[in-house]
């Protein structure tokens, strides 16, 4: 591999060239007319703009990014995540086209991108799953049926796609006919598939995710948890690894089930095995992500392995040579998103120009971010700006790490997620690591009436400060002769 098309935008296409230029790998950038000035564009050892703005004429475009790959003479290409990263059939387009796909087969984004053919998988390998329907659901009677033997409330899921289109949660059986319709209609507007599952639904779990890494020759290992709870809509807003929640034996027993999942498919590259964990400490396969995920340097930062260099090792054929038991797993790492997003006004995207822009610098802290000062933040694409992560010896270092590099990021010119991550961080449920899935539903309303305390003692200084200096004026202080 001499030259590596990345097939991506922002802070994942600095990821991704960082590493290639390490490796000795020329690299190549596709952009849309919105990035012309993006810093993944100027740090690529080629650039090829691939059409206007709008992903589905540039980074959703298959034909272009192929195009601009034998424009380049690339040999090979790495999705990132996001765009194309799970499309069966851009992987297979890249091996028609005679590239190297840095990723999973075909077959392999197939199988595991549908949840359905997913859960088979996972019941051939004993993995376990939640009660649910096997198929999708064509027949409202044994839905009904089923739903009842499952136990209520159940959620309905769409096979194709995530976050969060085409689920619905049904708690009476009567509402089901309805809520079935309603997800399958959202799952074929999404993804052009309408089929839908039903399964037991869970309340309030932990979200718990395993990556895995496997080469082409039989070698599949999981670098230990990460734990994924803190979300909104099924996005996530801090990651961290390990979870606070796994013991040695359980953290055992939930790895070898996620490479039994990847053995499932023949999987090879880096994947994630997510999972759902009750409040016994069971754990249920949820579903796949075939590529490499938003929050994988909190592993990187704990097993000192650098998982995209992994992924190029694995796409030249290269054997792991390492063993399961020598993956090691040093101190605590905590990754915040930082979105351009307003979280007193609902999160709504804050589009504008970095009129500041420092990031924080120390030991233990990483910073992978895409503007710099002076940029502008586009509505076209999503609304991150970077991710910080720290590093520490245990999780209430890595906690106050990160509390102090917030303080220290300085980012003017749009509203951004931090405040509500600095709550985050102060609240008793995620100092003690006993947060769930519902944490951000439970407790948002908290932070908005925080929000409002703070911007009420803040105007009531001003305002004492204002009547100090008018009054400091009237007094006359005598001078020394």
């Amino acid at each position: 591999m001499k030259k590596l098309l990345i097939a991506n935008r922002g802070e994942i296409a600095r990821r991704i060239i960082r590493t290639a230029h390490k490796m000795g790998i020329k690299t190549v950038a596709v952009f849309s007319e919105a990035d012309r000035n993006a810093l993944f564009v100027r740090e690529a050892y080629e650039a090829v703009c691939i059409g206007q703005a709008p992903s589905k004429e540039s980074y959703l475009n298959i034909e272009k990014i192929i195009a601009a790959a034998k424009q380049t003479q690339a040999d090979a290409v790495h999705p990132g995540y996001g765009f194309l990263s799970e499309r069966e059939a851009f992987s297979q387009a890249v091996e028609d086209a005679g590239l190297i796909f840095v990723g999973p087969s075909p077959n392999s984004i197939r199988l595991m991108g549908d949840k359905i053919s997913s859960k088979q998988c996972a019941r051939t390998m004993n993995v376990p799953l939640l009660p649910g329907t096997e198929n999708s659901v064509s027949d409202l009677a044994l839905a009904k049926t089923k739903a009842i033997e499952i136990g209520l409330p159940v959620i309905i899921k769409a096979s194709a796609g995530g976050g969060g289109k085409g689920m619905r949660i049904v708690y009476h059986v009567d509402q089901l006919e309805e809520q079935i319709g309603l997800a399958s209609r959202e799952a074929l507007s999404s993804f052009g598939d309408g089929s839908v599952f039903i399964e037991k639904y869970l309340p309030a779990p932990k979200h718990i995710e395993i990556q895995i890494i496997a080469d082409k020759h039989g070698n599949t290992f999981y670098f230990h948890e990460r734990e994924c709870s803190i979300q909104r809509r099924y996005q996530k807003v801090i990651e961290e690894a390990p979870s606070p929640s796994l013991n040695a034996q359980l953290r055992k027993e939930i790895g070898e089930a996620a490479v039994r999942i990847a053995q499932s498919c023949n999987y090879s590259g880096a994947g994630t095995v997510e999972f759902l964990l009750d409040e016994s400490m069971n754990f249920y396969f949820m579903e796949m992500n075939t590529r490499l995920q938003v929050e994988h340097p909190v592993t990187e930062m704990i097993t000192g392995y650098d998982l995209v260099e992994l992924q190029i090792k694995i796409a030249r054929n290269e054997v792991l040579s390492f063993k399961q038991s020598e993956i090691p797993m040093n101190g605590h790492a905590i990754e915040a998103r930082i979105n351009a997003e307003d979280p007193n006004s609902e999160f709504l995207p804050s589009i504008g120009v970095l009129t500041e822009y420092e990031i924080p610098q120390g030991v233990g802290v990483r910073v992978d971010d895409a503007y710099m000062k002076g940029q502008e933040i586009p509505i076209h694409y999503d609304s991150m700006i970077a991710k910080l992560i720290v590093h520490a010896q245990d999780r209430r270092m890595a906690i106050e790490k990160m509390k102090d590099a917030l303080h220290d990021y300085r980012i003017e010119g749009v509203n951004t997620i931090i405040p509500y991550t600095q709550f985050i961080l102060n609240h008793e449920e995620f100092i003690q690591g006993t947060m769930t899935t519902k944490f951000v539903e439970h407790t948002f309303q908290e932070f908005l009436n925080s929000s409002m305390d703070l911007e009420e003692s803040e105007a009531a200084s001003l305002v004492a400060f204002y009547h100090f200096l008018r009054e400091y004026k009237k007094v006359k202080v005598p001078t020394r002769k």
